[in-house]
């Protein structure tokens, strides 16, 4: 499947007093990587949100802390789709420090169309062939 990687040098405000990272930045970075492995596929969330009213929202979320990042560190994430559903996707990040795994996190997604005239205003839909094409390709 689709993988891609990014690093993150950890500042002062994403820690905790004690300089330790604050757990719900965890979610924003892989919230943000997840937004970055679809962009280097071709489909940036911008692009998919202007061209065809498309946004994919978590819907499940499980994660699993096994080492403190702390203020100062670069780490590296790496995400790939682990899973396609017909309308749902699952990513997984491993944010490691070195070699060595501090964060797993796996993300169900499902693939919506904004319909502001309808309630509720996101519908899911089956994730096109040239995005599936992609996500399913070994990168």
């Amino acid at each position: 499947m689709y993988k891609n990687r990014r690093t993150i040098h950890i500042e002062w405000g994403d820690c905790d007093p004690a300089g330790i990272v604050y757990f719900p930045r965890y979610a924003e970075w892989f919230d943000v990587c997840t937004t970055s492995m679809l962009a280097s596929a071709g489909f940036p969330k911008s692009e998919l949100m202007r061209t065809r009213g498309i946004v994919f929202p978590v819907v499940d979320i499980q994660t699993r802390f096994l080492l403190a990042s702390r203020f100062g560190e670069e780490v590296a994430v790496e995400t790939s789709v682990v899973r396609l559903g017909r309308s749902s996707f699952v990513v997984q990040h491993q944010l490691l420090k070195g070699d060595r795994v501090a964060v797993e996190c796996t993300e169900t997604r499902v693939w919506t169309r904004i319909d502001p005239f309808a309630s509720p205003t996101l519908k899911s839909e089956s994730i096109p062939d040239d995005v599936r094409k992609i996500l399913t390709a070994e990168s």
